[in-house]
C-alpha cells in the first residue's frame, strides 16, 4: 500500500491540488512519523506542530475555495527549514548551547519566499554549532544520523535536512552550502541536492554575503522536487552583494528537468586539492561507473587538466575561520562553545585585515585563471567525497586540529566551488555493497543550473533510484 511519504513533493503537490489529499492530511503524517522516528534519525532541532497545523489549514482552506488551478506548484507541501535560518516566533540554536533562549524576530528571505508559495514548516533540521564542520553532532540535540545505516553521520551541515528526507520524515528540505554542507549530506543520506550559482538566493535580511561562499539551496528525492523547490527560494533581494545571471524570461528550473539536455561536452577528475586525501574506492566506482554512463547516453568525456591545487587550501581554511567569528557570541556564555567552534573562531580573530584580503585576492585570482578553462565543458564531473558515509563520532571526537583534519580529506572536492560561485550538484547513482550511498558531483557554469539538472534528470531516467529505500522508510 502507498504511504504518503512515499509519494513525491510534487506528486503529493498534485494530490492536494485534485482533491485526493488534504494538506493537514498530509501534515498529520509527517508529524506523526517525526514522533515516532526522529528520536532515532536525529533530523529535527525544533518541531512546529501548532504552526504547521494552521499552515496547513489555511492551505486547505484555500484549495476548498476552489483556486486549485492557481495555486503554486508545491501548495500544501511540507518543508522544513535548516536552525540557521530564522524564523519569527520560533526557537533558533544553531546547533549551539549559547542560544538557548534565541527566539526568531524576523523571517528569512527564503522563508518568506517558502510560505508564500503556501509550503507548511513541520520544523526547524539540525545542524552543526554554527554549520561550521561537515558532519551534525551538537550539545543540542542528537546526532543526524544516515538513515541508510543509523550507525553513521548524516554529513553537514545541512545533516538534519538530508536525514529528514531520506528517512520520510519531510518530502524536500531546504539546506544552505559553505564548503559542501547540502552536497555532502545528500551523499552520505542519498539524495539529490543542488548548491546553486553565487547569488541565486538571497541569504537577506540578516545573514551577510561577504565571502560570497554560502548559499541556499534544495534537498529532494528527485531532481523534479529539488528543481521545483529552487522555483520557489529562487531570486536576490536590494543589498545583497551577488546576483546570478536570471533565468530567461518564461523559464522555469522544473522545466529543465524535463528537457534533453543534448550532447554535452564533460570533463572529469578524481583528483583531490587537499593533501593526504585518499578516494576510496567505492567512490572511485561510483565516478567510473558514472563516466561510462555518461558516455553511454552519447556525452564526451575528457579529462580535466589540474586547475585548482593544495595551495588553495590554507587560504579557505582561513576564510573558514574569519567565517566562524561573524556570529556573535556573549563573552559570558563562550564557554558553552564546542572546542571545535573556538578553535575555528580563535584562528579567525588572529587573522588581520591585511591577511584576510590577501587570501581573499589569491583565490579571486586562481578563479580568474581556472573559470576561463571549467567553462570550456558544460559539466565536470567528480567524486562528491573521498571516502563513504563514516560512524558517528568520527570527527566530532578528535581533537580540534585532527578533527578539521579529518573533514578536509572526508570533502576534498565541494569547497572548490563555493569558491568560484559555481552551481553543483550531488547525483545519488550508487550503493556499495555495504548498502550505503556513494555519490558524485556535477558542476556547471555560472548560472548554468538548468544544464545541470536537464543532465541529472536523464541520468535518474537511465539509472533510476526512487524505488531505493533505507530500512526505516516502512517503520
Amino acid at each position: 500500500m502507498t504511504q504518503i511519504h512515499d509519494l513525491t513533493a510534487l506528486q503529493q503537490a498534485a494530490a492536494i491540488r485534485a482533491g485526493d489529499l488534504s494538506p493537514v492530511e498530509v501534515t498529520d503524517h509527517y508529524l506523526d512519523r517525526i514522533e515516532r522516528l526522529d528520536t532515532r534519525v536525529g533530523a529535527y532541532a525544533t518541531i512546529t506542530a501548532e504552526l504547521a497545523e494552521r499552515q496547513a489549514k489555511e492551505a486547505e482552506r484555500r484549495v476548498l475555495e476552489g483556486d486549485s488551478g492557481t495555486l503554486p506548484p508545491l501548495w500544501g507541501v511540507p518543508v522544513p527549514i535548516k536552525d540557521l535560518n530564522m524564523v519569527r516566533g520560533v526557537p533558533m540554536r544553531l546547533g549551539s548551547a549559547v542560544f538557548d533562549d534565541l527566539i526568531g524576530f524576523a523571517d528569512d528571505t527564503v522563508v518568506v519566499r517558502l510560505r508564500d508559495a503556501g509550503t507548511v514548516l513541520l520544523g526547524k533540521t539540525s545542524t552543526p554549532e554554527f554549520g561550521l564542520p561537515c558532519y551534525t553532532e551538537t550539545d543540542v540535540s542528537p546526532p543526524a544520523r544516515t538513515p541508510w545505516d543509523l550507525t553513521r553521520s548524516a554529513g553537514g551541515s545541512s545533516g538534519g535536512a538530508a536525514a529528514a528526507v531520506a528517512a520520510g520524515l519531510a518530502p524536500i528540505a531546504q539546506g544552505s552550502d559553505g564548503g559542501g554542507s547540502i552536497r555532502i549530506p545528500s551523499s552520505v543520506c542519498g539524495l539529490f541536492g543542488i548548491k546553486p550559482t553565487r547569488g541565486r538566493i538571497s541569504h537577506g535580511p540578516i545573514v551577510p554575503d561577504l565571502f560570497g561562499l554560502s548559499t541556499n539551496g534544495p534537498l529532494a528525492r528527485t531532481v523534479r522536487d529539488a528543481a521545483a523547490l529552487l522555483d520557489v527560494m529562487h531570486g536576490p533581494e536590494p543589498g545583497d552583494m551577488y546576483a546570478a545571471p536570471p533565468l530567461p524570461e518564461g523559464e522555469t528550473f522544473a522545466g529543465y528537468a524535463d528537457r534533453d539536455p543534448g550532447r554535452l561536452r564533460i570533463a572529469r577528475t578524481i583528483e583531490p586539492t587537499v593533501p593526504g586525501a585518499e578516494v576510496h574506492p567505492d567512490c572511485v566506482a561510483a565516478y567510473e561507473q558514472t563516466s561510462a554512463l555518461l558516455e553511454e547516453l552519447g556525452h564526451e568525456v575528457v579529462e580535466l587538466p589540474t586547475l585548482f591545487g593544495p595551495d588553495l587550501v590554507p587560504d579557505f581554511e582561513l576564510l573558514w575561520g574569519v567565517m566562524a567569528t561573524l556570529t556573535p557570541v556573549d563573552p559570558a556564555r563562550e564557554d558553552r562553545l564546542l572546542p571545535l567552534t573556538r578553535w575555528l573562531r580563535e584562528r579567525g580573530h588572529a587573522t588581520s585585515g591585511p591577511d584576510l584580503f590577501k587570501a581573499h585576492a589569491r583565490l579571486q585570482a586562481a578563479m580568474r585563471t581556472a573559470l576561463p578553462a571549467m567553462n570550456g565543458f558544460d559539466a565536470i564531473l567528480s567524486p562528491t567525497l573521498a571516502q563513504p558515509p563514516v560512524p558517528v563520532g568520527y570527527f566530532h571526537d578528535a581533537e580540534p586540529a585532527e578533527n578539521f583534519d579529518r573533514q578536509k580529506r572526508f570533502t576534498p572536492f565541494c569547497a572548490a566551488y563555493n569558491l568560484s560561485g559555481q552551481p553543483a550538484v550531488n547525483v545519488p547513482l550508487h550503493w556499495n555493497d555495504e548498502g550505503l550511498p556513494i555519490g558524485v558531483m556535477l558542476a556547471g557554469r555560472p548560472g548554468g543550473e538548468g544544464t545541470l539538472i536537464s543532465l541529472s534528470a536523464q541520468l535518474e531516467t537511465a539509472r533510476p533510484w526512487i524505488d531505493r529505500k533505507p530500512p526505516v522508510w516502512d517503520e
